[in-house]
């Protein structure tokens, strides 16, 4: 790629993967930087018919929202590639690395409601519409009594279906609704430790080849170290725990007096009954990167039982 030459930034064509995209090049091109959208469908994208538990089994790993961004990087068809942070693996692909995190919205789940607007005023039995395991989860330890309904399908699709009557009331990302101008239509926050939301919610990831200098250092304007720290402290959490996009683990990462507090939860459910255990730490001293503490609280969770939850989850959660 020439010097002067315009970056090609790759984006999943739901309307909120495209307006966060334009987001980051609307920046870009504020520095001075030439850029070009690019669309690339994504299974997530695709196969709304089918649960993502079931994508990714039948894909073999997570990632169904970034596989064929990742491959259209490791084929030179785009520069950088922009994602929900919650939604990229891990453990990337090699030759690809997280170069950028720009400033987070905000990371917590919402309720929408139509006629109530809150978990706690949800009639028995109303239906809450959410895929989202850890969700689902949350859900029932706070209100065992209402139904969980899965409601996938980009966020248009999912308000349709509110506004239909199909559901009572959904649990999405805030940061989602804000960013498509929608936060009006929120009705309740879920904060924790009530509620946790995903790892890394409300941040995005830009993902770019690692031989790519030029790139690099172009989409490196856009990082923002607070909130990038805040990432690699929840995702090594996430990592150690040997979590993925399907595991109901949540966590929240934010600045404290110059250092980091992590909290994290782990979920698990016997006989209808959820349990969870949380850990909570703060950086000890500068020496301690974020991948550290995240190491640390993930042991926490361990020490509490969070293997033998996870290892029962997955479990259940396997093919029969």
């Amino acid at each position: 790629m020439s010097r002067n030459a315009s970056i090609r930034i790759g984006t999943r064509g739901s309307l909120l993967a495209r307006t966060q995209s334009e987001g980051v090049a609307a920046a870009l091109r504020q520095a001075g930087v030439a850029v070009e959208l690019v669309v690339i469908a994504t299974t997530g994208d695709v196969r709304t018919d089918i649960p993502i538990a079931g994508l990714v089994r039948a894909g073999g790993s997570d990632g169904v929202f970034v596989r064929e961004l990742e491959q259209a990087l490791r084929d030179g068809r785009i520069d950088a590639a922009v994602h929900s942070c919650k939604d990229l693996p891990t453990s990337l692909p090699n030759g690809l690395e997280l170069a950028c995190v720009p400033g987070r919205a905000e990371p917590f789940d919402v309720v929408v409601g139509r006629s109530a607007g809150t978990l706690a005023s949800l009639p028995p039995h109303a239906v809450v519409g959410t895929s989202s395991v850890r969700r689902v989860m949350q859900v029932r330890a706070l209100r065992p009594d209402v139904e969980v309904r899965p409601v996938r399908g980009n966020v248009d699709t999912r308000l349709r279906k509110l506004d239909a009557g199909e559901v009572d009331c959904l649990i999405l990302a805030g940061a989602g609704l804000g960013r498509l101008g929608l936060g009006h239509r929120v009705t309740e926050v879920l904060q924790p430790p009530a509620f946790w939301p995903a790892i890394a919610q409300g941040a995005l990831a830009i993902e770019v080849r690692a031989d790519d200098e030029r790139t690099r250092t172009v989409v490196r304007l856009l990082d923002c170290p607070e909130t990038h720290a805040a990432v690699r402290a929840e995702r090594s959490c996430l990592a150690s725990l040997a979590g993925g996009c399907l595991a109901p683990i949540g966590g929240w990462a934010r600045s404290e007096g110059g250092g980091l507090r992590l909290g994290a939860v782990v979920f698990g459910m016997t006989d209808g009954n959820v349990s969870r255990v949380t850990a909570e730490a703060v950086s000890e001293s500068a020496g301690e990167s974020p991948e550290q503490l995240g190491r640390r609280v993930a042991a926490s969770l361990e020490a509490a039982g969070a293997a033998d939850m996870l290892a029962a989850f997955r479990a259940q959660s396997a093919p029969r």
